[in-house]
């Protein structure tokens, strides 16, 4: 599974974004997948998970309220909107996928997930 985001930018604290992951290669049907993150100098962390039905969400505490994680397999597309964005949120953004099949609940785990994007660049100043 190939993965490529795009959608990230320089914005001003306050502003939003949307985060496109396409996938390619093989079909994500089954797959739960994410968005993680790594700040510069920082440990990689998960931002968002959604289960292969789209049922099950995943948020870290800091997210909560601000963004919001969604998928269309017809489109092998998974978006990250991002409202409300904060200094904090400043990193590159990655998008992952988890060969698992049909997980009840996506993983946290960033050694569970098998596939990864190039990442995104997302940076907040003012």
């Amino acid at each position: 599974v190939q993965l490529v985001e795009s959608g990230g930018g320089m914005v001003q604290p306050g502003d939003s974004l949307k985060l496109a992951c396409v996938t390619s290669g093989r079909t994500i049907v089954g797959y739960a997948m994410a968005w993680f993150r790594q700040a510069s100098g920082k440990e990689r962390e998960i931002v968002a998970g959604i289960t292969w039905s789209g049922s099950t969400t995943y948020y870290r505490d800091s997210v909560k309220g601000r963004f919001t994680i969604s998928r269309d397999d017809a489109k092998n597309t998974v978006w990250l909107q991002m409202n409300n964005l904060e200094p904090d949120d400043t990193a590159v953004y990655y998008c992952a996928a988890d060969e698992r099949l049909y997980r009840i609940s996506p993983s946290r785990l960033r050694n569970d997930y098998d596939y990864w994007g190039q990442g995104t660049q997302v940076t907040v100043s003012s």
